[in-house]
């Protein structure tokens, strides 16, 4: 398997303002539309390859992974086999829902180098690192299950944090990580959120809200926030370094 994207899909009346808030946190432009698809376009870092991408859709605002793969028809047709839904194909990607009702996207695989963490001007440093899969507790061993048995990859499981399940990642250099959250609620969609590692916390934080974001409440080496489009996001202690093998072993 390839390099995992993550997709922030917002309204038309969010747009324009969704993308220069996350410009902002990234430290990336938003680049020009895709050719051939308007509805699309992505952060852009000034060195490696994008891999935060957004897009607007008709309904309520959400994340969605894309799934890179060497051989993208045979990871879908795994993907039905193991409880995934077809729901459309385009002319560069095919989209499904996963059997908890995430909607993800495969896409071919390319040579792709990662982009470096964003330094900022007080020495500290932060990066897009993970995706947070959230699932209720009916859904949630199914939905771990299948994306352990169709990503493949190094698993780390939680030690103790009960309310994660543990960490995936594809050691071929993915800059994202998979996280597995089991929700307090008993039943309902999955769905995902994007967590953003700093090697300073609390001043990524003040910087975030200096941008727009609402403060929502602080974890355990985590800070939860709401961007402008009204999406959960977390600013985490997970190191913002770009390495081939993720280190997994920090659960937030």
């Amino acid at each position: 398997m390839g390099w995992l994207h993550a997709v922030v899909d917002v309204p038309v009346e969010h747009h324009a303002r969704t993308a220069a808030f996350w410009a902002g946190v990234l430290g990336w432009p938003a680049g020009p539309t895709w050719a051939g698809h308007p509805e699309l376009r992505s952060f852009e870092p000034p060195g490696g390859a994008p891999y935060l991408h957004l897009q607007e859709i008709d309904g309520p605002p959400r994340v969605h992974v894309d799934v890179a793969s060497d051989r993208p028809e045979q990871t879908v047709r795994d993907a039905v086999r193991l409880g995934a839904v077809l729901v459309g194909e385009a002319d560069r990607w095919q989209t499904l829902r996963s059997p908890g009702g995430l909607p993800f996207c495969v896409v071919p695989s390319g040579e792709q180098e990662p982009p470096a963490p964003t330094s900022w001007p007080d020495g500290h440093r932060s990066r897009m690192v993970q995706v947070c899969i959230d699932s209720p507790q009916a859904a949630h061993d199914r939905e771990v299950d299948f994306w352990r048995a169709v990503l493949g990859g190094r698993w780390f499981p939680a030690a103790e944090a009960h309310e994660f399940a543990g960490k995936l990642h594809d050691d071929r250099g993915s800059p994202l990580q998979l996280l597995f959250q089991r929700l307090d609620e008993p039943d309902g969609p999955v769905r995902a959120h994007l967590d953003h590692g700093t090697d300073d916390v609390p001043a990524e934080v003040g910087r975030i809200l200096a941008l727009g974001a609402e403060d929502v409440r602080p974890g355990r080496g985590w800070h939860v926030l709401r961007d402008p489009a009204g999406l959960l996001f977390c600013v985490t202690e997970n190191s913002p370094e770009q390495t081939l093998h993720r280190d997994l072993r920090d659960l937030g």
